[in-house]
């Protein structure tokens, strides 16, 4: 075990009191609920990750102090509590995609949740989701599954460039979503955009929109296209 006065340092404790900060504000703006989550950020060598059950213990309301320091064995430096069972999505996202991002949100959006639960993969029909392509569905596996880390794992390849530029997500059926992105402050962003994405996609069907916003996507496109200044 490392000596915690050599692991503690002020940009690793800046590091804990983000991940809390944005574990509130993931609560506060229904992204995530007391049922789960979990937040895990790279900071030099190690990561600084939300305990398990923060929703159902801690309501989300984490403080710095709350928020593991955890090496690349997996092994807790400093905190108190656990690690969340879909560590292996974390550590594998880290491992295979950190020269692209340092951070990794599973949540449970309230609007996305309803792709989820469809096992439906999710287009982007904004302006502002654009850049993130189609959210993908993986094939079910259970949140304690290795299995679950591969198949997220297995979606990120080819969208390097997005996570590098912003971030990019999947969404495991029945479950919620995995998102990684450029910083932890780019991946909460990207979070609420395809929240809101999922929630136009569903609202348009009230004002008589093709299914998924297909043909007004495609307006979009071609309006985006078209434009010019003159």
């Amino acid at each position: 075990m490392q000596n915690i006065k050599s692991v503690l340092t002020d940009e690793i404790q800046a590091g804990r009191e983000r991940v809390a900060h944005i574990g509130r504000m993931l609560f506060d703006r229904n992204l995530t609920d007391a049922g789960g989550g979990n937040i895990s950020v790279r900071v030099g060598d190690v990561f600084c990750m939300s305990p398990t059950l923060a929703g159902h213990l801690h309501q989300w309301q984490l403080n710095a102090e709350d928020v593991l320091v955890v090496n690349q064995n997996r092994e807790i430096l400093i905190g108190e509590g656990s690690l969340t069972r879909e560590i292996a999505v974390h550590f594998g996202l880290h491992e295979h995609y950190g020269d692209y991002g340092t951070a990794v949100i599973h949540c449970h959006p309230r609007n996305l949740m309803v792709f989820a639960c469809a096992n439906m993969e999710m287009p982007p029909i904004m302006e502002a989701t654009r850049k993130f392509g189609v959210t993908p569905v993986i094939e079910y596996a259970p949140a304690h599954s290795p299995k679950l880390g591969k198949r997220i794992v297995a979606t990120m390849q080819g969208r390097e460039a997005r996570i590098a530029k912003h971030g990019a997500g999947t969404i495991a059926p029945w479950h919620g979503l995995f998102l990684m992105g450029k910083h932890l402050d780019a991946a909460f962003d990207a979070v609420e955009r395809l929240d809101t994405n999922a929630y136009c996609i569903m609202m348009a069907q009230h004002l008589g929109a093709s299914p998924m916003l297909k043909e007004e996507s495609a307006q979009m496109e071609e309006a985006i296209a078209n434009f010019t200044e003159d």
